[in-house]
């Protein structure tokens, strides 16, 4: 049944509600685990139980005669066949060492989770007890994981085409910061451990691979971010022509940067149905899930600022060790260096930045993009090294921050970093921030508790986010191996519906919802006669994948441009039927009237029926009412905000209760706000996960300690406060709509946020570090440390 949502006044700025969310709701929404196709087979994949090791031999005929198999595969079966797994962004003067990824291992398994073997039966329990019978004679290997430990002398080597471990060596580098150093009156450092986070999307993995041998040709069910993409690496690794390659990325459950990669399971996937001339289906378990497809973060960093007496920002200099895993995933390499080196500055003056990145790689499930990218690990650096900043000179955390802001702009503002801003009201932000949660009050509030043996604790970050990822020059110029371009159609069909095809692929963030609302608000028709069509490479315009919150930044502009086409052709034909000159012709509300006459008028509706059935059109002029846009965006988008929390801290105990949480954010304006919320909310509860609850524990040996949920702890909605979100609104001077991205905000803040609101509330008792997560056990015991100094 079709969803329809009542018409507010004006589309655009209208919270409506999503109109995806009946059929995610009622169950009626299909993933790539519902679909079954005639004759389909079933994978399932021997996965390395050690961090590293020589495989020695395989024994796969027990599997083979195992009740329904009907084949088993191994790394050998794979030569000449598939290609290794390939890189796609090869950050440039980074001394980058791509060593090969093997979707089947051949010789060496380097991470707990690398795919060993592959068995196909008729049904998935079959498949699943045969991998238990495959023999594997393993000889162990030392491992190493930890990725500053790892390019030491001595330690356990992955790959011979990348000595002491190092993947790259990546630097940025603006302003004189030696001379930073040495004019400062005060220095602060810290060493801030990013752990290791696993994205836990509520759907795993998985794939659905239809090989048609009489055609070569191959259709692919995907739970994938960006489809396009999929479909161009699938052909480099398997050789069939995109021709003859379709991706279907049905609903997916989720991504957080997960579902941007290939992965091992879906190359093998192909492989077996390519092999085999029939379908195969493969999908992770949790556990699977966990030990195999991407991680996020893993960094470990040494930061320092330097800084005058009265807190004016000087210089910073930092040094990270990036863990990379056992492979460098897709875009892997781009996350530590651009995505992350470039940020830097956030909404600061800093006259002088120096970072040296190590890519790592380690004996560990290779690292991704998770929410955020990059830029929460630079925001948390900057943002957690000014409170340091402020306890050593005495000077309220706010105020340091205040009097170190980029005053507003509109236009355009570069940063010593080499990017430029498009435009940012910082002081704004936070004003409106503190304002909101009566921060004297609260820090009086503090003061009052401190007296009763209560600790509160109050945190404030700010951040600016690079998003909207393009333009494509600038993606080439940095080593990304493709276009940061979209695109997309407009079609009217005669009774006035409107369809929309679009290349990105959106996968919880509403745009079936808002990139109706644009269409209609240009043009006047119902939000209900517009339906948004994405996911499938065969009947989609080429597009660069849904992440780093581009999706309505770059696909939303080519909409808008589109739709704009759109209306001007209509304006022509109106002209033509009404015998009015062009520029008499006015818009307002759905028509198209002569000017000073409102009432000669033609409706969008009008318009598409005398387009399509052609009768009455001017000279040149081609039939139907379709538009096509590629914008390729002249630079990215950059969002900012202000953030708060407040904590209260059992110190007896070191339990943590965040008690207010406050989010301002600046997306430009706001095609739904209520979609704007929800991405806000989501972003701040990942974050506030990476400070209070989530890591990824490796042992020595490689060993996945947290490898399902009851070990990995996420967020609950029972331990957490409303977010209370507001916004202010900068719009972007070269976006057609203005607007910015806003699905990372919340991770980027967050995090800092509530990690400061806890070491303020510790203030007392001298502790300025510790370890995340922020354990109970980790707090109590820094106290106690404290305590017995």
């Amino acid at each position: 049944m079709a969803t329809t949502v009542a018409a507010p006044a004006r589309v655009f700025g209208s919270g409506i509600r999503r109109r995806e969310d009946p059929r995610l709701l009622t169950g009626t929404a299909r993933y790539t685990a519902d679909f079954t196709l005639p004759g389909q087979l079933y994978a399932a994949i021997l996965r390395s139980p050690h961090g590293h090791a020589r495989i020695r031999k395989i024994g796969s005929s027990a599997a083979k005669a195992a009740p329904g198999v009907v084949a088993v595969f191994t790394g050998a079966d794979t030569e000449g066949v598939l290609q290794s797994i390939p890189c796609a962004w090869l950050v440039p003067n980074s001394d980058l060492k791509v060593a090969p990824y093997p979707p089947l291992a051949r010789d060496v398994v380097r991470y707990v989770g690398d795919a060993v073997a592959v068995v196909v039966a008729e049904s998935a329990q079959q498949a699943y007890d045969a991998v238990e019978l495959i023999d594997v004679d393993y000889q162990p290997l030392p491992a190493t994981v930890d990725p500053e430990h790892a390019v030491k002398p001595g330690a356990p080597q992955l790959h011979g085409e990348a000595p002491n471990n190092i993947a790259f060596h990546w630097t940025v580098a603006g302003g004189d910061v030696d001379a930073a150093f040495k004019a400062a009156e005060v220095v602060v450092r810290d060493r801030i451990v990013q752990q290791r986070l696993i994205p836990t999307a509520m759907e795993t993995r998985g794939a659905l691979a239809h090989y048609v041998p009489a055609t070569g040709e191959l259709t692919l069910w995907n739970t994938t971010q960006n489809p396009h993409i999929v479909r161009f690496i699938m052909s480099l690794v398997t050789g069939i022509p995109e021709d003859r390659l379709r991706v279907i990325a049905p609903e997916v459950g989720g991504g957080f940067g997960s579902k941007i990669p290939q992965i091992q399971g879906d190359f093998i996937t192909v492989f077996c149905s390519m092999k085999l001339g029939r379908p195969v289906k493969w999908i992770e378990s949790r556990s699977e899930n966990y030990q195999s497809t991407t991680h996020g973060r893993d960094h470990v960093q040494d930061v320092e600022l330097a800084a005058t007496k009265d807190g004016r920002i000087l210089g910073l200099r930092c040094t990270v060790w990036a863990g990379m895993g056992a492979y460098l995933s897709t875009a892997a390499p781009g996350i530590p260096t651009i995505l992350h080196g470039l940020m830097l500055s956030g909404p600061y003056k800093i006259g002088a930045v120096k970072e040296d990145v190590y890519g790592v790689y380690t004996n560990t499930t290779p690292v991704e993009a998770y929410r955020g990218a990059g830029r929460p690990e630079a925001t948390f650096m900057l943002e957690r090294i000014i409170d340091r900043l402020a306890d050593e000179i005495g000077v309220d955390p706010v105020e340091v921050r205040r009097r170190n802001l980029i005053p507003p702009f509109d236009n355009g503002f570069d940063v010593i970093t080499g990017l430029k801003y498009d435009s940012g009201n910082y002081k704004g932000a936070l004003d409106k921030a503190l304002a909101h949660a009566g921060y004297e009050q609260l820090r009086a509030e503090q003061a009052e508790a401190r007296k009763k043996g209560r600790y509160l604790g109050i945190g404030v970050s700010m951040y600016v986010e690079i998003c909207g990822l393009g333009p494509s020059q600038v993606a080439g110029a940095v080593g990304f191996q493709g276009g940061l371009w979209e695109s997309a159609i407009v079609r009217f069909h005669p009774s006035g519906k409107a369809h929309v095809f679009i290349g990105s692929s959106p996968h919880g963030q509403g745009e079936e919802t808002t990139f109706a609302q644009i269409v209609a608000d240009e043009l006047g028709v119902s939000v209900n006669d517009v339906k948004v069509v994405h996911g499938d490479t065969d009947i989609t315009p080429m597009g660069w994948g849904t992440y780093g919150s581009r999706t309505t930044a770059v696909s939303g502009a080519a909409l808008a441009i589109a739709t704009r086409k759109i209306k001007e052709k209509a304006r022509l034909l109106t002209s033509h039927l009404l015998e009015a000159a062009v520029e008499d012709i006015d818009y307002a509300n759905g028509k198209f009237f002569v000017r000073g006459f409102p009432d000669r008028h033609k409706t969008i509706q009008d318009i598409a029926l005398m387009a399509n059935v052609a009768w009455n059109m001017p000279q040149g002029m081609e039939p139907g009412l379709e538009a096509t846009t590629s914008y390729d965006p002249p630079n990215f988008v950059f969002p900012f905000g202000a953030h708060l929390a407040v904590v209260e801290v059992q110190p007896e105990t070191g339990h943590i209760e965040l008690k207010r949480y406050v989010a301002v954010d600046d997306c430009g304006p706001q095609i739904n706000p209520m979609i704007v919320e929800g991405q806000v909310h989501g972003g701040v509860v990942q974050g506030i996960g990476q400070a209070l609850w989530e890591q990824a524990v490796y042992d020595a040996n490689g060993q996945l300690l947290t490898g399902s949920l009851a070990d990995y702890a996420i967020p609950r909605a029972d331990v957490l406060p409303d977010i209370e979100v507001l916004s202010t609104v900068t719009p972007s001077p070269h976006h057609p709509l203005g607007v910015k991205g806003i699905g990372e905000a919340g991770t980027i803040a967050s995090t800092c946020t509530v990690y400061n609101a806890v070491i303020d509330a510790l203030e007392p008792f001298k502790v300025q570090s510790i370890q995340m997560p922020l354990t109970p056990e980790r707090v109590w015991r820094a106290i106690a440390e404290r305590k017995g100094a």
